[in-house]
């Protein structure tokens, strides 16, 4: 991820901020930056605290950008209104969007088939086993292999709720994900 190149274009999107409107304006964050940002970032999975910062304030100098604030000036509202994830929910959204994919075949095979807790041959057939839990493989390396997405994809999966795994389509899906991952993201916003 080339955070220089997202504030490049930043910067050279405050050049035209006033020659467009608002909507345009943020059609254009949006392409050009935002975009940027969730390319490809399951692979981002474990990202230090570090990293996850440095994005998080490509992120906040967009929000800061479309709205017009200053540097002193707090984002989280305007993120709320902007309705974006925070960095560490946006890669957890990607990750948990490719699971539920590989979990009901709609992606090729060599990124699954995970093993539902339900489908072990030692469970017996309790009225509880339709679980959507996934069995989260050991890994050897816990710098590398906890970031595989056989191991990532089951660890983000089993972490949340039940009304979010049993969605019946990937729509619906999408959406209650999304509206879980943005209360946590904002659990300490007040949220209208």
């Amino acid at each position: 991820m080339d955070t220089s190149r997202c504030f490049t274009v930043l910067r050279q999107l405050r050049q035209i901020r006033r020659y467009v409107s608002m909507d345009m304006f943020e059609a254009l964050v949006v392409t050009l930056v935002v975009t940027r940002l969730d390319y490809g970032n399951a692979v981002l999975t474990g990202l230090s605290v570090y990293l996850s910062r440095l994005l998080q304030s490509v992120l906040n100098a967009a929000t800061r950008l479309i709205f017009g604030l200053r540097r002193s000036n707090h984002v989280s509202d305007a993120l709320v209104s902007l309705h974006w994830l925070c960095i560490p929910q946006r890669i957890q959204f990607t990750v948990a969007v490719l699971t539920y994919k590989v979990h009901h075949g709609c992606v090729p095979s060599y990124l699954g088939p995970f093993v539902r807790v339900a489908d072990l041959p030692s469970r017996r057939a309790l009225h509880f086993t339709n679980t959507s839990r996934l069995i989260q493989p050991q890994s050897n390396w816990s710098t590398i292999g906890d970031k595989a997405f056989l191991v990532a994809g089951p660890q983000v999966w089993n972490s949340l709720p039940l009304e979010v795994t049993s969605a019946p389509s990937l729509d619906t899906f999408r959406r209650r994900l999304k509206t879980h991952l943005f209360t946590v993201s904002y659990s300490n916003v007040q949220l209208s």
